[in-house]
């Protein structure tokens, strides 16, 4: 066991235990290969807070909810988004709303908030049912990779519902490859352009994604509409504050990002635990079936209870988001542990939801864990916490609920799906967990 840095004297603080690992990587295949496994050891061995190198930086692990509320609450101010943030993703989501901190980041909340009121979800939700319909219309029965065709979708729609600017088929591949680019870039191993590799290649997405918002932007404040990027160019707080284009392309770039990348993650983990459990997909099949519509509208989101329990326990076992990094901006303590200023420290949301303390039988698929009956969930305040907290919450979480639901709801209506006995899909922990071949079924038309 090794020591992060010695505890001020007369604090009565400990310091952080752990061990480096390799130079550089420190555990980073360990945790890609098994990451509840390593982190239930980490926690075995050293407790809920701990060290070791990651990316050429001291990291440290906390684990449990309650290192996770102190972090979130920050009641005052030690821990910074942007820097932490800035590590992985900086130079590819400049100033999105999650690098954004303290009195900056709410006068950004403020204003990026106008874009996400009830009425502007409602109509996201009328302008997604025809894309949704027209985008599962072309799926075919047989071999399906499940994975690429909710990517495909999801994009279609934040494209419509987000940008609100037609794109030709070679216009559309080229932003999607660029946000693929920019994502996987993040957890680039060499954090330097070089030609081919991750990290150039991010560089040269975010570059194509610019010139493509640039380019709409003065069209759009000139028009208006519908959709987000019409909504973030004429967003103003009650004290008249409005964004600037810079902010808006900045925003826009992330919010995409954010709602492509999540929701496909979150709607393939739903698709696979469905297909493991036919009971379940019968469940929600039948209830969307007793709504007597084809097309989801804003009232019937709550109906959906048995879909929104599958939703629930598919961001516990899947966070599409696997850890929530800060930066220390000052000396800081977390559960009597002393953490140095400009140390990063990472909150591990994915491994967190596997704790049986907090989770009985926590690799079992078991919905009803978040029925009124039971709430597992509300054991801790954040037991489960797969949208963040704190002032960072995610503030697209409704959005996204609302988009996963009327996607899956007409999916469940025209189709059925399986897997074979024994099939486990093959996560890759690389960036957020996608599975490695796409999460294969056999499709079937419901009759």
């Amino acid at each position: 066991m090794a020591l992060l840095a010695p505890a001020p004297e007369g604090t009565g603080l400990k310091p952080v235990p752990g061990e480096p690992g390799l130079p550089y990587l420190g555990f980073i295949l360990q945790q890609m290969r098994d990451p509840v496994g390593f982190a239930k050891n980490r926690r075995e061995k050293f407790g809920d807070v701990s060290w070791n190198n990651f990316l050429g930086r001291r990291v440290v692990t906390l684990q449990g909810p309650d290192a996770v509320r102190e972090v979130l609450a920050n009641k005052d101010k030690a821990f910074a988004n942007g820097p932490a943030w800035g590590f992985f993703i900086g130079p590819f989501f400049e100033r999105g709303i999650m690098l954004l901190d303290f009195e900056e980041h709410l006068h950004h909340r403020r204003i990026m908030q106008q874009a996400f009121t009830r009425d502007r979800l409602v109509t996201y939700l009328d302008m997604m049912a025809p894309e949704v319909a027209r985008g599962i219309d072309a799926w075919r029965p047989g071999p399906f990779q499940v994975l690429p065709q909710m990517k495909k979708l999801t994009l279609d729609l934040a494209l419509e519902v987000f940008v609100g600017v037609q794109l030709d088929p070679r216009e559309r591949d080229e932003v999607n490859t660029a946000f693929v680019d920019s994502v996987r870039a993040g957890l680039s191993i060499v954090r330097f352009p070089v030609p081919g590799l991750r990290w150039s290649r991010g560089l040269k997405a975010r570059k194509k994604l610019e010139t493509f918002f640039y380019r709409n932007i003065a069209a759009k404040r000139a028009e208006g509409g519908d959709d987000l990027f019409a909504a973030l160019c004429a967003a103003e707080t009650d004290d008249g504050h409005r964004f600037t284009d810079t902010d808006v392309v900045n925003h826009m770039i992330f919010a995409l990002m954010a709602a492509h990348d999540t929701t496909t993650i979150t709607m393939t983990s739903m698709a696979y635990y469905l297909a493991k459990h036919p009971e379940w997909q019968e469940r929600c099949r039948e209830q969307s079936r007793a709504l007597g519509k084809d097309r989801l509208e804003f009232a019937d989101l709550d109906a959906l209870t048995d879909l929104d329990l599958v939703m629930k326990e598919a961001l516990r076992l899947c966070s599409p988001v696997p850890g929530l990094p800060r930066i220390a901006v000052k000396d800081a303590q977390v559960l009597g542990f002393h953490i140095p200023k400009g140390t990063m420290v990472n909150l591990a949301t994915f491994t967190n939801h596997y704790i049986d303390e907090y989770w009985p039988d926590p690799q079992r698929f078991d919905p009803e864990r978040f029925s009124p009956e039971r709430r597992e969930d509300k054991v801790h305040q954040y037991a489960w916490h797969p949208f963040g907290g704190g002032v960072h919450k995610c503030i697209g979480l409704y959005f996204a609920g609302m988009q996963v639901k009327s996607i899956l709801h007409q999916v469940l209506l025209k189709y059925s799906w399986t897997v074979p006995d024994g099939y486990t899909w093959p996560l890759d922990m690389s960036t957020l967990p996608v599975p490695k071949d796409g999460l294969p079924v056999t499709l079937e038309r419901v009759q």
